[in-house]
C-alpha cells in the first residue's frame, strides 16, 4: 500500500479525535462557560450539523478542483475550526466553531476515499480505504482518551490546540505524501457529480448506511448506563471500556476491508447480520462484566466491518461522479448518529429497560438487510456486477503500477 494512504489515516485521526472528544468534555466545557449540561451538548449536534450540511456542499463546490488542493484546503478548514474552538471567548462563538470544525469532515472522508481508490489496484481498493479509516478508529483508542487527559487536567482549551497540531502534521503529510498525478477530478465536473447522485442505487446504499450505522448508535449512544446500571461497571471503568470498543472497530476496519475485495455485498450482508446477532445478545451479555466488555468489542467490529463496503458500494454507484456521492454517505452516517440516538432514547422512554435501546438498534440492523437487499434486487434486474462485485471500475488506476512498482 502507498505510504500516501498514512497521509489520509493522521487526517481521519485527528477528525475522529475532535468528532468525539466533546463527549468527555461536557462537564468541563459546561463548567467553564457557566452553561447547563443540555446546552453544552448541542456542541456536539452543532459539529454532526456542520458534517451532513459541509459534506455535499463541498464536494460540490470543488467538484473541478484538484483533489489533492481539496484534502489540503479541507485540513486548513478543520484546523482553523479547532484553534477558533480554543480560542472561543463564549459558548456561541464556541457553537459556531464547532459548527465549522464539522464542516469539512465528510467531505474530506468522501473525497479521500476516492483518492485511495485510485492509488491502488482494483483488487485492494476496499483494503486502502479501510487504511484511511484506520485512523478513525485508531483516534477511538488513543486519540480520544488521550485528548480527554489532557482537557480535564490542563483545560478543554488545550484539548482543541493539541487537535489543530495533529491537523497540522495531516496538511504537512498530505502536501508531501499525496501525488499531483492521481488527484485531478473527473471532466464531468459538477454536473457530472450531480447526475451520478441521481441514480436510485446510489440513495439505496445510502439508505443502509443511515438503517446500518443508525443501529450502532441506538446502542452506543446509550452504552454508558448500560455498563453502569446493567453489567455493575464504576464510572471510572467506563473510558476503558469504550476504547475496547474502538479496538473492536479497528479489526472490524481491516477485516472488512480485505473481505470487501472479495465480495463487497456478501461483506455488507455478513456485517448487518453480525450486528443483528450482537445487538439481540446485548441485554444478555451485559448480564456480568467479562461478558459486557467482551459485548461492547463485538459491537465495534460488526459495526464496522460494514464501514468500507458502505462507503465502496455508494462508489460504485456513483462511478461517473464519485466525490459528491462518498461525501453523501458521510452525510449519512451522521444522519445515522442522530437517527440512531433518537430512536435508542424512544426505547429507554418507553420503560423496557436500559438494554432497549440495543434491541431498537437490531431492529434497525434488519432495516439496513431490508434495504440492501431490495439493492441487490435492483442490480439484478439492470445486470449483474462486473467481475466479483468490485467497486468503481475494472481498469488499473493511471500510473497504479508505479505505486506498487
Amino acid at each position: 500500500m502507498p505510504l500516501a494512504l498514512l497521509a489520509l489515516a493522521v487526517g481521519a485521526f485527528g477528525i475522529g479525535t475532535t468528532e468525539f472528544v466533546m463527549m468527555g468534555l461536557l462537564p468541563d466545557v459546561a463548567d467553564d462557560l457557566r452553561i447547563s449540561i443540555p446546552a453544552a451538548g448541542h456542541l456536539v449536534s452543532a459539529y454532526a450539523l456542520g458534517v451532513v450540511i459541509g459534506a455535499p456542499l463541498l464536494a460540490a463546490v470543488t467538484a473541478r478542483m484538484s483533489r489533492r488542493t481539496v484534502l489540503i484546503g479541507l485540513m486548513v478548514l478543520f484546523v482553523l475550526g479547532n484553534a477558533l474552538s480554543a480560542l472561543a471567548p463564549d459558548y456561541h462563538w464556541l457553537l459556531a466553531a464547532r459548527f465549522l470544525s464539522g464542516l469539512p469532515h465528510g467531505a474530506f472522508f468522501g473525497v479521500g476515499a476516492v483518492v485511495a481508490t485510485n492509488l491502488v489496484a482494483p483488487q485492494r481498493k476496499a483494503r486502502s480505504v479501510s487504511l484511511m479509516f484506520l485512523g478513525l478508529t485508531v483516534a477511538n483508542i488513543a486519540g480520544v482518551p488521550v485528548a480527554t487527559l489532557m482537557g480535564q487536567d490542563l483545560g478543554w482549551r488545550a484539548t482543541f490546540l493539541g487537535v489543530s497540531v495533529i491537523g497540522a502534521a495531516a496538511i504537512a503529510s498530505l502536501f508531501l505524501l499525496i501525488p499531483k498525478d492521481h488527484t485531478h477530478a473527473p471532466s464531468g465536473g459538477l454536473r457530472g457529480e450531480l447526475v451520478a447522485l441521481r441514480s436510485l442505487p446510489v440513495w439505496l446504499a445510502l439508505g443502509t448506511t443511515v438503517a446500518g450505522f443508525g443501529a450502532l448508535f441506538s446502542a452506543y449512544s446509550y452504552v454508558t448506563p448500560m455498563l453502569t446500571d446493567a453489567a455493575g461497571y464504576a464510572d471510572a471503568s467506563v473510558t476503558l471500556l469504550l476504547a475496547l470498543f474502538g479496538v473492536g472497530a479497528t479489526i472490524g476496519n481491516l477485516v472488512g476491508g480485505r473481505l470487501s475485495d472479495h465480495s463487497l455485498r456478501g461483506t455488507l450482508f455478513g456485517g448487518l447480520t453480525s450486528m443483528v446477532v450482537v445487538l439481540l445478545l446485548f441485554p444478555l451479555l451485559m448480564g456480568a462484566q467479562w461478558s459486557a466488555a467482551l459485548a461492547v468489542t463485538l459491537l465495534g467490529t460488526a459495526a464496522f466491518i460494514t464501514g468500507s463496503p458502505l462507503q465502496l458500494m455508494v462508489m460504485e454507484k456513483a462511478s461517473a461522479g464519485p466525490s459528491l456521492a462518498s461525501s453523501a454517505n458521510q452525510a449519512a452516517f451522521n444522519l445515522a448518529n442522530a437517527g440512531g440516538a433518537w430512536i435508542g432514547g424512544l426505547a429507554l422512554a418507553t420503560g423496557f429497560g436500559v438494554t432497549s435501546p440495543a434491541l431498537a438498534g437490531a431492529a434497525l440492523a434488519v432495516l439496513g438487510l431490508a434495504v440492501a437487499g431490495v439493492a441487490r434486487a435492483v442490480d439484478r434486474r439492470r445486470g449483474p456486477l462486473s467481475g466479483r462485485e468490485r467497486v468503481i471500475a475494472t481498469h488499473v488506476p493511471e500510473h497504479a503500477e508505479t505505486v506498487h512498482g
